[in-house]
């Protein structure tokens, strides 16, 4: 069984700043930093229509910040880590709360966190398909994630997801610059959104869901809390 994995400050004591990213082509994907303390450090935009010039461009960005210490630096990037290699196995029956295993014919797209994520009510991923099938900006997103495997703390996030949890939460707070919004607003935010929920998890703050399928988990800045996370988090196993 796997049960939620609660972040802790002296796991990421190291980490100075944190970087969450929009993942766009067209528009090019907005980034935001900020520090330990939430105050606003630098924001920007980079060019997304070459994926290799994408890669190329964040792992500047994020090794200019990192000043040679890579465990200085955590990132947030709102896409998936991995494609599907093949259909999910279960689906989670909302009504008798439970898994079952996927019906004939089902596409069985999406990971373990993005089912976590929609049975807690923290909104509506969009659902990663098989290999072959994402869209560009979900190729990109696994691109971006490629480019950072060097670095010690990268992470998917669902700024959403964060916004759902954060709505009624006074303490969430952070100093927001309004720096690069106008090329996109709404991008830029989940960015900077992305970036807060990066620091509320290394800070010991938030809650790591899914991963039991073996591709990634979706970190959230607050405990996720529900009385059916214990059966969520519980990934089944095929046999035979």
């Amino acid at each position: 069984m796997r049960v939620v994995k609660q972040s802790t400050s002296t796991d990421n004591s190291f980490v100075r700043i944190c970087i969450g990213v929009d993942v766009q082509v067209l528009r090019g994907c907005a980034w935001y930093a900020c520090d330990r303390n939430r105050n606003y450090i630098d924001s920007g935009w980079f060019e997304a229509t070459a994926r290799s010039q994408a890669q190329n461009s964040l792992f500047g960005i994020v090794d200019h910040f990192s000043q040679n210490r890579k465990e200085t630096i955590a990132v947030g990037i709102d896409a998936p880590r991995h494609p599907l290699a093949r259909p999910r196995d279960f689906f989670w029956d909302r009504k008798h709360c439970t898994w079952r295993k996927r019906r004939p014919g089902g596409r069985g797209y999406g990971r373990h966190c993005e089912v976590v994520i929609k049975a807690l009510n923290l909104g509506n991923p969009q659902w990663t398909p098989l290999a072959g099938e994402e869209p560009d900006w979900m190729a990109l997103g696994c691109a971006l994630f490629q480019a950072l495997s060097g670095f010690s703390y990268v992470y998917q996030v669902f700024p959403t997801a964060s916004l759902w949890q954060l709505e009624n939460d006074s303490t969430a707070r952070m100093n927001l610059s309004f720096k690069q919004f106008r090329r996109g607003p709404k991008d830029m935010l989940d960015a900077a959104v992305a970036s807060l929920t990066v620091l509320e998890f290394v800070l010991g703050n938030g809650t790591a869901v899914g991963g039991g399928d073996g591709l990634g988990t979706i970190v959230l800045p607050r405990p996720a809390e529900h009385e059916l996370l214990e059966s969520l988090e519980n990934w089944p196993v095929l046999h035979g």
